[in-house]
C-alpha cells in the first residue's frame, strides 16, 4: 500500500443501499489502518470530503491514519461546494493539482 494513493470519491462505497455502503467504507478504513504498510496518501474528492466530517464514522479512522503519518487531503473545491471546509474532523485542504502530482508518482486506488 505504501506506493498507492487512495482516491476517495464517496462517503458510501458502491451503488447499493447507502447505509450498507457506509458500513463497507468504514470497514475498509478500519482494516487499512491496521496494515503494516499504509498508503502514501488519501485524497478525498466529490462526496468523499463528507467522510472527513463528524457526520461520518469514517472520519475517526481517517484521523487515526493522519496521526500515523498518512497525508489525508480534501479537495478544496469539493469542500467548498458541500460547505464543509470548516467542519473537517480529519485531513487538510488541498488541490486537484496536488492530487495530479500524487497520481503521477503513485498508483491510484479509487474508492467510488
Amino acid at each position: 500500500m505504501q506506493n498507492k494513493v487512495v482516491f476517495l470519491t464517496t462517503d458510501s462505497l458502491g451503488n447499493g443501499e447507502r447505509e450498507l455502503g457506509q458500513q463497507i467504507l468504514e470497514t475498509f478504513f478500519t482494516l487499512l489502518k491496521q496494515r503494516e504498510q499504509l498508503p502514501a496518501a488519501i485524497f478525498c474528492a466529490n462526496r468523499g470530503v463528507l467522510a472527513l466530517t463528524n457526520e461520518s464514522l469514517v472520519s475517526m479512522h481517517l484521523k487515526e491514519l493522519a496521526d500515523q503519518g498518512v497525508p489525508v487531503l480534501a479537495c478544496a473545491t469539493c469542500a467548498d461546494y458541500y460547505g464543509v471546509r470548516d467542519q473537517l474532523e480529519a485531513g487538510e485542504i488541498s488541490s486537484m493539482g496536488h492530487f495530479m502530482e500524487l497520481a503521477a508518482k503513485y498508483e491510484v486506488m479509487t474508492l467510488a
